[in-house]
């Protein structure tokens, strides 16, 4: 058996599923169906760490139709959709994943994906490629390349450029104009407070919301929350950031101060360790804490069940733990994810730019061979070719330059008349 989900049986849920995050994905529906009469994939070999829900599925479908050789795992314990599993199992898809793995299975998934022996790598936070480069290096010499979807991944990518470690092109996915802008602001925006809402079914109006980090999810975050009637302060180590937050009308705290006030704290910086154990014991009773950055380091859940006397689950993806003098501090998701542990991801029509991008650039790194051994952007044409499918399909008509224009702006000696 070339898969390992939870139950085969969920596959008509996930089909369902899928249909209907197709439905909401019209950039990634028209490549595909070129993809299904060009066939530019034919024979390529990908392997995908990969949030497995169904807006994945549909990019899953769009390399099938081009001819590719697919294989899956998971790219967190807690995201997978185990009737999306079933689903791309049923469709031919090397697929294992399923929502609640250990450290240990999820590992394993992952080294079942390179078993497949990928040509093209597509990653979701680089535990896939940094799996490759520290313990699976064999393979190495067969990868075309790889595309990265996340801030965090590409963060890790260039670390591993730098240091002279990277051994095969990568292109960042996530840094196109055409996803971090829409993506991250919107998608992360929208989702993470989906998962909080479903989580807790707590009013977000009138409570102190803090944002830690003010980047492109940031961002979208502390928009979506404002607009939900919370008071928002934002905790920036990035002067420039912050000032932009202050600009925007927002309160801009170090987390020592804000976590006095604080109602719900949500970490969204890819970093680690941005709330800890002297931030946890100024905190109200009945703080909630969230993460929406890639990896549950951010809040530093062992300082919390260092001072924790007694701890227990409060209902799906809410822990409580009972500090020493009595307060009650809320986990949500285990730290990990909330926008996908809690609820279901990105909303289908922001992820059909992503996922556009992620099959184009997979097109692009098998039509461009050996290109050296760096982090990439993403083409400019591809990028601008995705926001004119996307206006397309939202019937959204721009103007062109005119020839005079074009020529006045690429020119130097037009000057005051």
């Amino acid at each position: 058996m070339n898969f390992k989900v939870k139950n085969p049986s969920l596959s008509e849920e996930g089909a369902l599923s899928t249909e209907w995050a197709s439905m909401h994905m019209p950039v990634l529906n028209q490549i595909k169906d070129r993809f299904a009469s060009e066939k530019p994939l034919k024979d390529i070999s990908i392997g995908g760490s990969l949030h497995v829900t169904k807006e994945t599925s549909v990019l899953i479908t769009t390399l099938i139709a081009g001819g590719a050789e697919v294989a899956l795992c998971g790219s967190n314990p807690l995201s997978t959709q185990d009737g999306i599993a079933a689903f791309l199992a049923e469709q031919g898809v090397s697929i294992y994943a399923w929502r609640g793995q250990t450290t240990e299975e999820y590992y394993w998934c992952v080294g079942k994906v390179i078993d497949t022996g990928p040509e093209i790598t597509v990653d979701d936070g680089a535990d896939l490629v940094g799996t490759i480069h520290s313990k699976r290096t064999a393979i190495l010499s067969e990868i075309r390349g790889g595309t990265e979807e996340t801030t965090t991944g590409v963060i890790r990518l260039r670390a591993m450029e730098m240091a002279g470690e990277l051994k095969y092109p990568i292109i960042a996915v996530n840094d196109a104009h055409t996803k971090h802008l829409f993506d991250n602001r919107y998608g992360t925006g929208q989702s993470t407070l989906d998962g909080i809402v479903r989580t807790t079914n707590i009013l977000l109006a009138g409570k102190n919301f803090v944002v830690a980090g003010y980047g492109w999810c940031g961002r979208g975050l502390a928009l979506r929350a404002k607009g939900m009637g919370a008071k928002v302060i934002v905790i920036e180590t990035d002067p420039t950031k912050a000032l932009e937050a202050v600009m925007e009308g927002f309160q801009v705290l170090p987390m020592s101060e804000a976590a006095e006030v604080g109602d719900i704290f949500v970490t969204v910086t890819g970093s680690k360790h941005v709330i800890r154990k002297a931030h946890m014991m100024k905190m109200k009773d009945g703080a909630i804490l969230a993460n929406s950055g890639h990896f549950n380091i951010e809040i530093n859940i062992p300082d919390l069940e260092s001072i924790t006397e007694r701890r227990r689950k409060v209902r799906e993806n809410l822990e409580e733990y009972v500090i020493g003098d009595g307060r009650r501090l809320y986990l949500l998701g285990e730290g990990r994810l909330i926008n996908l542990a809690g609820a279901e991801g990105h909303p289908s029509e922001v992820m059909d730019m992503s996922f556009a991008n992620q099959a184009l650039c997979i097109e692009h790194l098998v039509k461009t061979p050996n290109l050296p051994p760096k982090v990439y952007r993403v083409p400019t044409s591809i990028d601008e070719q995705v926001a004119m499918l996307k206006l397309n399909a939202m019937r959204v008509k721009i103007d062109t330059l005119t020839l005079a224009q074009k020529e006045y702006i690429e020119s130097w000696k037009a000057g005051t008349v």
